[in-house]
């Protein structure tokens, strides 16, 4: 496994931000597309379903553009290849080139999720019923890898806190946890024991309910992409990129704090919460700079990382009171 280290850093410059003429001219073909579909949903279901196993590059997947404060940065976009070549995702191997070579293997359809544990009402729902449950948005977020690298990715989806109302949790259920795919014969990455499978994440419940907290079904307007964890991927834009699991399968509600995979494997390098802090370094490595994916080069401009990546404002109260440097 390959980690990058980083050290210094530029501020940004105005180049960086999308010009808003081109940003609104986007925008209005979403909200076309969306209002011509039914409602605010994703449209055509029969359209959807045509798609099945095997969608193609570029299947429409429109969203409203979100209201939820903070769910849109005006940072310019990664590009669509670099974000679907440039991957961590261990099913498929460890190689960051490996997603995109590894993934046609994966099968996306049928899918159903289990939703179990501390809810009034555990159901397993399939693909549709989840991608019917709350209007579809378009959300911009930053991605920041634990690594020291970030993106800027345009996700489809809606907030996790849709999926949560709808099962009821108990008054026993504290913590949420996420079991993703493990099968051999179509993820070849399994072969590794660089991890115990399958991959395991988990939030405290408040965490799971804010706002921001988000199931997303796609990216840049298409279906998400095999290699980007289709068809369903949690992304929780304050927290390191490893606590966004992909393909999802099973959620759990529970009493108590499970242990994740990160933490089974290196508990010294990767807390629970694994919020995005500059002034936490990972062991190994400084966790004040990042690299932003697409403006690499001999002289790569380095950045600040950001608290919470940028997202203190709204999520920064989820953790007051703690000590940020032990609870990392």
């Amino acid at each position: 496994m390959h980690f990058h280290r980083d050290r210094g850093f530029v501020h940004p410059v105005p180049s960086e931000i999308t010009p808003r003429a081109a940003y609104a001219g986007r925008r209005d073909w979403l909200r076309q597309v969306a209002l011509a579909a039914a409602g605010t949903t994703l449209g055509s279901w029969a359209a959807r379903d045509a798609l099945a196993a095997a969608p193609p590059v570029g299947a429409p997947l429109p969203g409203a553009r979100s209201t939820v404060a903070g769910a849109v940065t005006m940072e310019k976009p990664t590009s669509r290849q670099d974000a679907t070549t440039y991957n961590n995702f261990y099913e498929f191997g460890t190689d960051k080139a490996d997603p995109a070579a590894n993934a046609h293997t994966l099968k996306t359809r049928p899918w159903t999720v289990a939703i179990e544990g501390e809810v009034k009402k555990p159901q397993t729902l399939d693909l549709d019923a989840l991608m019917k449950l709350a209007p579809m948005e378009e959300r911009i977020y930053r991605l920041r890898c634990v690594e020291g690298w970030s993106m800027v990715i345009p996700w489809v989806g809606w907030s996790l806190s849709n999926l949560i109302k709808a099962v009821e949790p108990t008054g026993n259920a504290k913590f949420v946890q996420f079991l993703t795919l493990a099968d051999r014969a179509q993820m070849p990455g399994l072969r590794s024991s660089v991890l115990e499978w399958p991959y395991v994440e988990a939030l405290r419940l408040d965490e799971a309910m804010h706002p921001l907290s988000m199931l997303a079904f796609g990216m840049y307007g298409e279906v998400l992409p095999r290699q980007n964890g289709a068809p369903l991927r949690l992304v929780v834009p304050w927290k390191y990129g490893f606590k966004s699991g992909k393909s999802i399968v099973r959620i759990r509600f529970l009493a108590q704090q499970p242990r994740t995979s990160w933490e089974l494997a290196a508990s010294s390098e990767y807390g629970f919460y694994s919020n995005v802090n500059p002034q936490v370094d990972h062991p190994r490595w400084s966790q004040a700079t990042e690299r932003r994916i697409g403006e690499d080069g001999l002289f790569a401009r380095k950045r600040p990382t950001l608290m919470f990546n940028g997202y203190e404002p709204q999520v920064g109260q989820l953790y007051a009171g703690m000590d940020l440097k032990k609870f990392f």
